[in-house]
């Protein structure tokens, strides 16, 4: 029984670890504080002024994050809130 457990642990970290390394998400835009960041519809119209067709958005660790769609393809737009300025895009 400790073998099957102790297996059991150890799939269950690894997997933990391998869905960590598989995620795509960028993080790091600004060292910032949030109380002077810029609105994160500006980053939204950011993204619709390129050319994108804007499906949601959300803060992921200090960025803002703008799903969008161009051309029939599906885009991750990684904006910093201080500025506003691409940092990231990611096509998937």
């Amino acid at each position: 029984m400790r073998v099957i457990r102790v297996l059991a642990v150890a799939l269950t970290v690894g997997i933990g670890m391998g869905s960590t390394a598989m995620a795509d998400g960028f993080k790091d835009c600004t060292k910032l504080d949030k109380a002077s960041w810029k609105p994160a519809g500006d980053a939204e119209a950011k993204a619709k002024a390129a050319g994108y067709e804007v499906r949601r958005s959300k803060i992921e660790g200090s960025c803002y994050e703008v799903y969008g769609v161009k051309e029939g393809k599906l885009y991750e737009l990684f904006y910093s809130p201080e500025d506003l300025s691409l940092k990231h895009t990611i096509a998937k």
